[in-house]
């Protein structure tokens, strides 16, 4: 709350006060109090931005005013947050540029498990058992060291301040505007669980395989809808697979030993040189391959072509449940309209379940609890 609305308020009572025929003693006395109130209450706000006092939210996004997020959180405990994110995120896309959709599933992953709010992070130890060892993310999930490097930087300059949980959203939008994809106005304020959950990573994650029923059953899980399983499905459009995600399609896709037959001719035989039968379950092959490094709407042109990789990227067109196709070629047609969509979507998805106010922690090392 501003100074401001404690004027307002001061005003108000007051003038009920005087209208109570309260003496001019008593009103004296209560003047000097307010206004220590509001100071202390304008200054802790501002210093701990984490702690609002007020009625309405700040987020002009449109969240409500119990998830405590919005984008100017660090305006005052750490201006300088974002710049920070960007300076590593710059070297290290440049280096490889595979590492931008590397952090933009690492947020993914951790959002559909127990929220966002940095558990896939966390090492193993006496009272954890690692996310990283859940089947979806074993051998699999990378950058920790982008996202240490980040977190050092931001304990150098303010310590103890931005999360882990909001440098994994910070790095996926940076990462998303470094290959060319869209910007959005991320709020901000998410804290850092103490726990992590094994069994979550391993029951809530959508596998390579899934069908498009398991698909929008775990989207509609986390309180996500069909433009956002398709929007989000987009940021395929960086990055790479191992052949063990994609493999039963070219050769036992329906358990008959057959491959895949909603795949291109020649795309298919293509992935064969590169998957063998046996062995070579660690060869990649890009997600998008006409454009892996940039962000665009390539793979859902690809998709229309018979050119999608994964089995969940497939059936988003050839699924016939709901309106996922129609949406696939929409995209295909309209990269702005993906790029919008994005954009929602991942404020959607950086929105589930989210610390916040006195719940959790700022961790000093995000692999660590405190």
């Amino acid at each position: 709350m501003n100074l401001f609305k404690y004027k307002t308020i001061t005003v108000l009572l007051l003038s009920h006060l005087k209208n109570s025929q309260v003496t001019k003693m008593a009103i004296s006395k209560l003047i000097p109090a307010l206004v220590l109130f509001a100071l202390f209450s304008f200054d802790v706000s501002v210093a701990h931005p984490g702690l609002r006092f007020g009625w309405g939210s700040n987020n002009p996004i449109g969240g409500s005013f119990s998830s405590n997020l919005y984008p100017q959180f660090y305006q005052f405990s750490c201006p300088q947050a974002d710049e920070i994110v960007m300076t590593v995120l710059e070297k290290a896309i440049a280096k490889e540029p595979r590492m931008a959709a590397s952090l933009l599933r690492l947020h993914f992953h951790d959002c559909f498990v127990q929220g966002c709010d940095a558990s896939i992070l966390l090492d193993d130890s006496a009272t954890i058992r690692s996310e990283k060892n859940a089947g979806p993310n074993k051998n699999s999930i990378r950058g920790f060291q982008v996202i240490d490097e980040i977190k050092a930087k931001l304990e150098q300059a303010c310590p103890q301040t931005v999360s882990c949980a909001d440098i994994l959203a910070l790095a996926a939008r940076g990462s998303t505007i470094l290959s060319g994809g869209p910007s959005w106005e991320l709020p901000l304020g998410r804290r850092d669980s103490r726990t992590a959950s094994l069994n979550g990573a391993n029951t809530n994650i959508p596998a390579p395989n899934s069908t498009i029923q398991n698909l929008l059953t775990m989207f509609q899980r986390q309180g996500l809808n069909e433009e956002d399983l398709v929007s989000l499905s987009g940021g395929h459009t960086i990055g790479v697979a191992r052949c063990t995600t994609f493999k039963q399609r070219l050769y036992n896709q329906n358990g008959n030993n057959q491959p895949d037959e909603t795949l291109e001719r020649s795309y298919y035989y293509g992935l064969r040189s590169i998957c063998p039968p046996t062995g070579g379950d660690n060869n990649i092959s890009p997600l998008d391959l006409a454009s892996p490094s940039r962000f665009d709407n390539t793979y859902f042109k690809l998709l229309l072509w018979g050119k999608g990789l994964l089995t969940s990227d497939e059936v988003l067109l050839t699924g016939n449940v709901g309106k996922t196709g129609a949406l696939v070629k929409a995209y295909a047609e309209d990269e702005r309209l993906f790029f919008q969509q994005f954009a929602k979507s991942m404020v959607n998805m950086g929105n589930i379940q989210p610390l916040t106010g006195f719940n959790g922690e700022i961790r000093k090392s995000c692999h660590v609890i405190n």
